[in-house]
């Protein structure tokens, strides 16, 4: 599948603080129990773009993950915390120091690296035009639930997402990545249009788009093989446009349907998502 590059700022961005930049080797875990083990520890965990180097290794903490801990959490000398860089690194330690700008950490064991796991799913939804808060539950539910990436897509009948949402929802991804305690960060990338999402859905193998009154999700996963990555495309209020809808089913995506009630764009977001990603887990332990 072709990469998407994510917006700016990041985790990194958000946080708008100078790093010490290191090299350091990562202990890689990869089965789906390492995975589960490693990403639902007891301590408080915090972003982090670089990690200790190894164990005894020294780094300072500063902007708004230093205000979580010290005047949030409140959390004192010697209190152990978690650190993770959102690429799948973590690392144990404690807190050695506090000063007025940041905490010195330091590294109880060398950092692990855990594997992001399959299939990787990627979300595209017409949801630049909601208001209320939804199109930032959307994002958060979809950083809880796994997926690894969100598209805005821009269609006829939700043809902008605003700007100064963007900063918000990226916001929204870390808190809700430190909360559920995700390693791997969901990228929320630019917009696209309907034109530039039919190449993508061409080359994926899995790829489903919500349509009312088509073969439900269920049923049509009874037969679908498992691939390392898929789509899952969500049209906007109103739904898609006829052509719309042609142009995506004759590029390859397969029409699923969500039962017999219409569902708002953040709701049909989510109910696809949890039912893929409680089927991938299920087609694991058919196929470890």
């Amino acid at each position: 599948m072709q990469t998407l590059g994510p917006l700016r700022p990041r985790f990194t961005g958000l946080l708008k603080r100078p790093w010490l930049t290191r090299t350091f080797n990562l202990r890689a875990l990869s089965s789906a129990s390492d995975y589960s083990d490693q990403s639902r520890g007891g301590l408080p965990r915090f972003f982090s773009e670089t990690l200790p180097s190894s164990k005894g290794g020294v780094i300072r903490v500063e902007g708004d993950e230093f205000w979580h801990m010290t005047k949030v959490l409140r959390l004192k000398t010697d209190d152990r915390v978690d650190l993770f860089n959102g690429k799948g690194g973590l690392v144990e330690g404690f807190i050695q120091n506090i000063d007025r700008a940041a905490i010195d950490f330091v590294a109880l064991e060398d950092p692990k690296l855990v594997l992001p796991q399959t299939p990787q799913w990627h979300v595209f939804a017409a949801f630049g035009s909601l208001k209320g808060g939804r199109a930032d539950w959307l994002v958060e539910k979809c950083t809880e639930l796994g997926a690894s990436s969100v598209t805005p897509l821009l269609t006829e009948r939700s043809s902008n997402i605003s700007d100064n949402r963007v900063e918000r929802l990226q916001r929204v991804i870390l808190a809700a990545a430190k909360q559920c305690q995700r390693l791997h960060e969901m990228k929320l990338n630019h917009s696209m249009k309907i034109d530039n999402l039919v190449p993508l859905v061409a080359k994926s193998k899995l790829s489903f788009i919500a349509i009312a009154e088509a073969t439900p999700l269920v049923s049509v996963l009874t037969s679908t093989t498992k691939e390392p990555s898929g789509l899952i495309i969500v049209g906007p209020e109103g739904d898609f446009t006829e052509k719309e809808v042609n142009m995506i089913k004759q590029a390859g995506a397969t029409p699923v349907g969500l039962g017999p009630h219409r569902l708002r764009v953040e709701t049909a977001t989510i109910a696809i998502l949890a039912t893929l990603m409680l089927w991938s887990d299920a087609q694991k332990m058919i196929n470890p």
